[in-house]
């Protein structure tokens, strides 16, 4: 009991860390000779707890060889958003531009941000997160073969990008009584996270971060009781189905976000996914034969349940 509790207040001090699983932001700037117009779009939820955003946010990027001669911040209820512009001048025109965007280290650790960036008529983009804090725009068309790599590698950071999604897949090879049983859970998750973006891009409809979070943190917290309460239950993988679709409301609302093609970003998150659930299906079966005695299964269950309602009211709260 006392390594159920143990477990259970350390999640639950995690639902506060990562009560933004779907954090993200845009930005926009348009270049014309030696001259830069730029404008950020962050969710006003993002801002919360950050100290003078007016400052903060536009001290967290930087272009290369620009130099700032005027900002303003505003928030913007009607958007749901937190509104920075910035002009910037340039020694010279420039041909490529050099950003190096650290958003995450004053919003959350997973925060995303999406840029995009015309010069003279061209345009690029850049995804940024706490791996990929610098990227170079080139202002060039990228080749299909870029294209692929890049959305399908920013597919696969973002399977991995929380402790929530690794969470969801823990959860999965928790589920799971046997190998085959785990081949139809992971099947069934991954089914769900691709009818979910399929939907979702044909009904033009982006859901709320609020509720994909909330739904996720629910669907955990069932999975978990299930695992506690029902050992013998049959059907787990219509579960899992049901947890892949809100992880494909996850993907969907970065895919909206940045344009990408779905197919690529899910191809990468499928790929990561795949070698996580088998690294995480490794560990638990050598946890199980170690300390069987100590029911890792169900104290981790438990302490999932737990984290699992936490962040749901985390999120029915703001």
């Amino acid at each position: 009991m006392t390594r159920v509790r143990a477990c259970a207040a350390l999640l639950l001090a995690s639902a506060s860390a990562v009560a933004h699983v779907v954090s993200m932001s845009s930005g926009d700037i348009s270049i014309a000779a030696n001259r830069a117009h730029y404008e950020l779009r962050m969710p006003l939820y993002e801002i919360a707890h950050v100290q003078a955003p007016e400052r903060a946010l536009l001290a967290h990027i930087h272009f290369a060889g620009a130099a700032m001669v005027s900002s303003a911040c505003r928030p913007d209820p009607v958007r749901d958003a937190y509104i920075c512009t910035a002009d910037y001048t340039f020694a010279a025109p420039i041909d490529r531009l050099e950003v190096e965007c650290t958003f995450p280290a004053v919003t959350v650790p997973n925060h995303v941000h999406m840029l995009r960036a015309e010069l003279d008529g061209k345009q690029d983009q850049a995804v940024f997160d706490s791996a990929f804090p610098r990227a170079t725009l080139l202002f060039r068309p990228p080749t299909a073969v870029e294209i692929a790599a890049t959305q399908s590698a920013a597919g696969f950071v973002r399977a991995l990008g929380g402790a929530v999604q690794v969470l969801m897949l823990a959860a999965l090879v928790l589920a799971a009584r046997r190998p085959r049983e785990l081949l139809a859970i992971a099947g069934t998750f991954a089914a769900g996270e691709i009818a979910a973006v399929l939907m979702v891009v044909r009904m033009l409809w982006q859901p709320a971060p609020r509720f994909v979070e909330a739904a996720m943190a629910l669907a955990l917290a069932y999975l978990a009781v299930e695992i506690l309460l029902l050992p013998q239950a049959g059907a787990r993988w219509a579960v899992a189905l049901v947890l892949g679709g809100f992880q494909g409301l996850y993907f969907d609302l970065f895919v909206q976000n940045t344009g990408y093609h779905p197919g690529f970003v899910l191809a990468g998150a499928l790929a990561a996914q795949i070698v996580l659930l088998a690294i995480l299906a490794l560990l638990l079966s050598r946890i199980g034969r170690l300390a069987r005695a100590l029911r890792p299964v169900q104290v981790a269950a438990a302490a999932l349940l737990v984290f699992g309602m936490a962040w749901f009211f985390l999120r029915l709260r703001g």
